[in-house]
């Protein structure tokens, strides 16, 4: 009886409210319906309950200020406005692994339907309680040597991957991705092209890493809405698989995207410009959408518990790492790796600027002796660098400073250490050995005594 009045519950048809467009201008719809419709953040479609999809993001009196998340050709004043009752969530499950979905949990790669989950998930959750949450202090290796040695990570952790175009985020972020240690990986892929999108599934995840991820994807085409949407639903299924006891991986590429999707949606609703046109809500949105990534709660001895290790790349607009939205992201964080592109355009990879690249965790994480290995290389590329112009005229002069010479002797082997191949993954104790290796100086190559003069007789 109770099964049976389950089904009879789920058939039921939900409450339809209707309303009626009255204005459009640009991105942004008026519309007007009953009050108890009008919600913030309610969903919507335009002309019938399959029509194209929008989102209130405002008022203007009592009328809704709505943005499509999809194509509105042929959109008329008095269309009709079908609002979405119920709350918006997904269902998540495991057979969502090897799948590569839209901004509304919608398949795209032409492998049939996905089969939902028991347990309803919303979209735009919020982040667990601070003082609830597991410490974070367990190593996690990311296959990037530069990266585990200088900037390590930790389960749980956030960094945040700063870089300007065409500096290798991308590729990097295909290293990481690959290397990781990880039960699963979800993949945000927010305003990207549309021909990366194909390309990093295929070429760079391959058949055996798209077993155990799942691609959340809103091309830069999509409108800001869907790509906004796109960063929350990614976060919202990195939160199932946490809750499942799994160490979930979460790529979002990128949060200068999200960020820019945000303020289209901003200025639409009314919200006034502040620095580089940024609107204010940007700035509130960013700490709530990366604080959901982190550590789990912490549970009782003996159950499983996952973490979400965030990995977010930011797009530093006109590589001024000082703009906005990364000054702001790096404020949220618990690390950053900054890719350089005076270090690219020398054609080292990953570019990795390992002066201007930080992990907060980095002594929880790392043993006295692999601290002591990490401070004496960086001091010694900091020395490099500092003298790197005089070294390359020839205004230095040997023997001038001994630590400048160990540096400048020492810095091709340090050169070659910091350069990895796209497709090369190395373990964190791999990596410590190899650049302990570069440091060490040679063993004295020991003299023999001159042999006697043998006497001769005559």
């Amino acid at each position: 009886m109770l099964a049976s009045a389950i089904r009879d519950i789920k058939a039921l048809s939900p409450l339809r409210h209707e309303g009626r467009v009255t204005a459009l201008e640009g991105l942004r719809i008026e519309a007007a319906g009953p009050a108890s419709a009008l919600r913030l953040g309610a969903f919507v479609r335009f002309g019938s309950e399959t029509g194209p999809r929008g989102e209130l993001v405002g008022f203007e009196g009592d009328r809704a200020v709505l943005l499509a998340s999809e194509p509105l050709d042929g959109l008329a004043p008095g269309a009709p406005v079908i609002f979405a009752s119920g709350l918006d969530s997904i269902r998540p499950s495991d057979a969502w692994l090897g799948r590569v979905i839209d901004a509304f949990a919608e398949p795209l790669d032409g492998k049939g339907p996905l089969r939902p989950g028991g347990r309803a998930r919303p979209v735009r959750a919020i982040a667990p309680n601070a003082q609830s949450r597991a410490r974070v202090d367990q190593k996690m290796g990311l296959g990037v040597k530069s990266i585990d040695v200088f900037a390590p990570c930790a389960r749980g952790q956030r960094l945040g991957v700063f870089a300007g175009s065409g500096v290798g985020k991308s590729t990097i972020m295909s290293m990481l991705a690959r290397g990781a240690e990880a039960d699963v990986i979800v993949i945000g892929l927010i305003g990207e092209r549309g021909r990366e999108v194909r390309e990093f599934i295929e070429d760079t995840l391959g058949p055996e890493g798209l077993a155990k991820s799942v691609i959340v994807t809103a091309t830069s085409d999509e409108a800001a809405p869907k790509r906004r949407r796109a960063a929350w639903l990614t976060l919202a299924v990195a939160e199932h698989f946490r809750d499942e006891g799994k160490q979930v991986v979460c790529f979002l590429d990128s949060v200068t995207r999200f960020a820019m999707a945000q303020r289209e949606i901003g200025l639409a609703a009314g919200e006034p410009p502040t620095t580089r046109g940024y609107t204010p809500s940007v700035f509130a949105e960013l700490p709530k959408l990366l604080e959901r990534a982190g550590p789990g709660i912490t549970v009782e001895e003996g159950k499983p518990q996952g973490h979400i290790t965030g990995l977010f790349t930011v797009l530093v607009d006109g590589d001024d790492h000082n703009e906005p939205i990364s000054d702001a992201v790096r404020g949220i964080l618990d690390g950053h790796i900054t890719l350089s592109r005076q270090i690219a355009e020398r054609g080292r990879f990953p570019a990795v600027d390992v002066l201007k690249s930080i992990s907060r965790l980095q002594n929880q994480l790392q043993s006295p002796q692999e601290r002591d290995i990490a401070r004496k290389a960086r001091k010694l590329i900091a020395l490099y660098s500092n003298m790197e112009e005089l070294v390359r005229i020839g205004a230095y002069a040997k023997g001038a400073d001994p630590e400048v010479d160990e540096a400048v002797r020492l810095w091709p082997q340090i050169e070659a250490f910091l350069q990895q191949d796209v497709h090369e993954v190395t373990t964190s104790d791999g990596a410590f050995a190899k650049l302990l290796a570069v440091l060490s100086p040679p063993a004295p190559v020991p003299v023999q005594a001159a042999a006697a003069p043998r006497k001769v007789v005559r």
